[in-house]
């Protein structure tokens, strides 16, 4: 069986991708693939992993954890595992100057659950320049300078996570994303997830272009995209940019950040480094980076 883990990042996709996985989730059984509702496994796998501490799963361990969250795992080919807590809370994933310093353990304990599996990560990464703010948002700080407190954001890398991500794990394939390109990559992450063509007639690939057009630009979209259809993800990514940019609802792409010491120009200096970033990632070894 392969075990997919989707570990978030903590506000990237905010469970949608897990949302349209379930609203596929009697399609994917029939391509074996089985997406639980979140109920019937983030506090079992969570106490598990607590409870054996980066121990391998026995036998017994394992068929029991799989009881308990699938109704039967004899035709289950794929099982995908959602919660942008499997590693932590959203103020400890940044600290000094990296990020999730703590994956190695938690990814370890993970992996553990299913030692006689093949296990793969998904991860949504997002500039730390509206990350951060938003973590803050979400937490129950009610002062930046608190929640901040030892953070470097200047020298946080997603790159430097992956490396140890991939150096305690060589045999776990991860592909991750930028959460500001999933509009154009969302049906491409859904296929990729979920390891399904695109004859998989899945819904929902467009719920975040919705999202960010005019709605009589989307449903211009929909109807070209029903008139000729695309044979592969990429021409269908280049049909949804091209009406995004006639379409586009500016107002709903950008972000405002007021914060105290949150300057634009300090702002982009952080989003010119987790570009530049990406360009490392593309090279690190067993991590597969989805772009446009």
């Amino acid at each position: 069986m392969q075990v997919v883990f989707h570990l978030g990042a903590p506000c990237t996709d905010d469970d949608l991708l897990l949302q349209t996985l379930i609203r596929n989730r009697e399609l994917l059984e029939n391509e074996g693939v089985a997406v639980p509702p979140p109920g019937r496994y983030r506090a079992v796998v969570r106490d598990t992993a607590r409870a054996l501490k980066g121990r391998p799963a026995s036998e017994e361990v394992q068929d029991a954890l799989l009881d308990a969250i699938l109704d039967d795992a004899s035709d289950v080919d794929r099982l995908i595992l959602s919660d942008p807590r499997f590693v932590c809370i959203n103020r400890l994933v940044v600290q000094g100057p990296q990020i999730w310093p703590m994956i190695d353990r938690q990814t370890t304990q993970l992996r553990a659950l299913f030692p006689r599996d093949a296990v793969e990560f998904f991860i949504g990464m997002r500039d730390p320049a509206t990350h951060i703010p938003q973590l803050f948002k979400t937490s129950r700080f009610s002062d930046f300078a608190e929640f901040t407190e030892n953070m470097q954001p200047h020298a946080i890398a997603w790159s430097e996570m992956l490396r140890r991500l991939t150096m305690t794990h060589p045999d776990c394939p991860v592909t991750v994303w930028c959460n500001e390109d999933t509009p154009l990559l969302w049906g491409e992450i859904l296929q990729e997830i979920a390891a399904v063509g695109i004859e998989v007639p899945l819904e929902g690939k467009d719920v975040l272009v919705e999202q960010i057009m005019e709605p009589a630009g989307y449903r211009r979209m929909r109807d070209y995209l029903r008139q000729k259809p695309p044979e592969s993800e990429a021409y269908r990514r280049r049909i949804v940019s091209a009406f995004l940019g006639r379409y586009a609802v500016e107002d709903r792409i950008e972000e405002e950040v007021n914060l105290p010491g949150w300057t634009e120009a300090f702002m982009d200096e952080l989003s010119q480094a987790y570009d530049e970033d990406m360009a490392v990632i593309e090279n690190i070894p067993g991590v597969t980076l989805l772009r446009p």
